[in-house]
């Protein structure tokens, strides 16, 4: 029943924001808030670097970075770090100060965007763009959950050959790409390997699994493999 699944998820949520005010000082909980509720605006972006203008007009590091602490602390968000370069090891070259943010569960991100799950099932032109923001937020939860891996992110100022998750397996940088469509021209990631020569890289797609020898493509639903 979606409805009551739903009904649920939107508990959950208004549960969290209560704890927010229960357990933070007050003149920390309007931060709280505008951190967690600016997550869909800031995954809904192309490149989803977090911006702490777009969370309020003129803000900095300093105004929320408290906020940002706290939501982490209690588990209630993941932050992907940014690694400036495709090197061993890759917590040596991480920039702290550039970072994507996601919810702690894609099924919370959906009720909190209030998309109907009919339109996740059936599929919506106009859902395209945030289908993939949402794809993303499961693959990550995948990897933490099912593997022994911390996930991070490539990407340089001007955005290029960036990549959706980096990690660190043994002597190799694995690149990972996320697609949510049938669409699975991998056009960042061949780039990067032309660039970088990794070992392995990594697709995951609707696709089954096809090793094309420069690039493992492995199903969405099958992440624990990693």
């Amino acid at each position: 029943d979606f409805n009551r699944v739903r009904e649920i998820q939107k508990n959950l949520l208004n549960y969290y924001q209560q704890d927010f005010s229960k357990h933070a000082e007050i003149s920390l909980v309007p931060r709280l808030n505008l951190v967690w509720n600016s997550i869909p605006m800031q995954l809904a972006k192309e490149n989803k670097k977090y911006i702490y203008g777009q969370v309020r007009k003129g803000a900095r590091a300093k105004d929320f970075e408290l906020a940002i602490q706290w939501l982490l602390d209690c588990g209630l968000i993941h932050k992907v770090q940014r690694a400036g370069k495709a090197a061993l090891p890759l917590k040596a070259y991480l920039d702290l100060d550039v970072f994507k943010m996601y919810l702690l569960d894609v099924g919370l991100l959906m009720a909190m965007t209030d998309i109907n799950a009919q339109v996740i099932i059936d599929g919506n032109r106009i859902f395209t763009e945030f289908k993939g923001a949402l794809t993303e937020q499961y693959v990550l939860q995948q990897i933490i959950s099912d593997t022994s891996y911390t996930p991070f992110y490539f990407g340089t100022d001007k955005g290029t050959y960036e990549q959706d998750f980096l990690i660190q397996k043994g002597k190799n940088i694995v690149p990972i790409e996320v697609k949510a469509e049938t669409n699975i021209k991998s056009k960042s990631l061949k780039a990067f390997c032309d660039k970088y020569n990794p070992n392995v890289a990594v697709r995951f797609s609707t696709m089954k699994y096809v090793d094309q020898g420069w690039m493992k493509n492995i199903p969405l639903y099958a992440v624990c493999n990693l």
